[in-house]
């Protein structure tokens, strides 16, 4: 089998390698760099439907990617000679998702929300967004997520949009989430049996925002459904260097970056067919 070329490696690894970004906005991304690719090399078909195959692999953790390359993969073998109307049509669901879910949760919230959340999902962005562009006033409370710090691109984000942030590290999330109205995370893979995958730190946030009464909300298209479950996921686990851990014979830093969360800590799941709520109830 003939190797990938250069820019098809470099593709593969820009997706490997990018921890900052979101499951919707590396899937919107990647679909995007396919597009140029194609563009540019115009490769066979044996070369596109491997780069592809690769490319669902590369982050097992983010359910979303596999999901819109296996939707391209559909629609292109239904049209063999539109691969490109294949990622374009695949690009449109996936944008399109993004801003029903924006607009249900959008009619969910109280008047001057304050929102707590964690990480920087790419979907609660789009709902924050939204509620700039309605004039709606609210402030956001978010944690840093460390190591990577993904949350100060939110909070960078938001003081863009002009509103407030308050910025705080992981291990305040009890101290704060007294403060929110409601809590509000994104969601790499939503599971079969009762789970979700999301940046470490979701389940903490979640068990808080339980002790304290406050609703915990879950942004998840169904991109993000995935047939596994929680004790056949694979989570992944980044270099121990970003943790800056002291050197010890005795000393074993780990650095997973996803956890399981059980869907019993979560108040409602916000798709863009609905609002659902838990435990089990009709959509809304």
């Amino acid at each position: 089998m003939q190797a990938l070329d250069t820019k098809a490696k470099a593709l593969l690894a820009g997706v490997r390698e990018d921890y900052q970004s979101g499951a919707t906005r590396l899937a919107s991304r990647t679909l995007n760099q396919l597009l140029s690719y194609l563009d540019d090399v115009k490769p066979s078909a044996e070369t596109l439907t491997r780069l592809i195959s690769e490319l669902r692999a590369a982050r097992p953790s983010m359910i979303v990617i596999g999901n819109a390359l296996g939707m391209v993969r559909e629609r292109w073998a239904e049209a063999p000679d539109r691969p490109r109307q294949a990622i374009l049509d695949t690009l449109r669901q996936l944008e399109n998702a993004s801003m029903a879910i924006a607009r249900h949760a959008r009619s969910q919230l109280p008047d001057n929300p304050v929102i707590m959340t964690h990480s920087a999902s790419s979907v609660v962005l789009a709902l924050l967004r939204e509620l700039t562009d309605a004039g709606q006033r609210f402030s956001v409370i978010c944690t840093q997520s460390s190591p990577g710090f993904e949350g100060h691109i939110l909070a960078r984000a938001l003081n863009d949009l002009a509103v407030p942030v308050t910025l705080i590290t992981d291990a305040q999330m009890g101290v704060f989430v007294t403060s929110a109205d409601v809590v509000i995370t994104g969601c790499d893979t939503w599971l079969t049996d009762g789970y979700f995958v999301n940046k470490a730190g979701t389940g903490p946030l979640a068990l808080a925002a339980q002790a304290a009464g406050k609703p915990f909300w879950v942004l998840a298209d169904s991109f993000r459904n995935s047939d596994a479950s929680h004790d056949s996921v694979t989570l992944e686990e980044m270099p121990a260097s970003e943790l800056k851990a002291p050197e010890g014979h005795w000393i074993t830093p780990r650095n997973v970056y996803f956890e399981t969360v059980p869907q019993q800590l979560v108040s409602l799941r916000i798709s863009e067919r609905g609002v659902f709520s838990f435990p089990a109830g009709p959509r809304r």
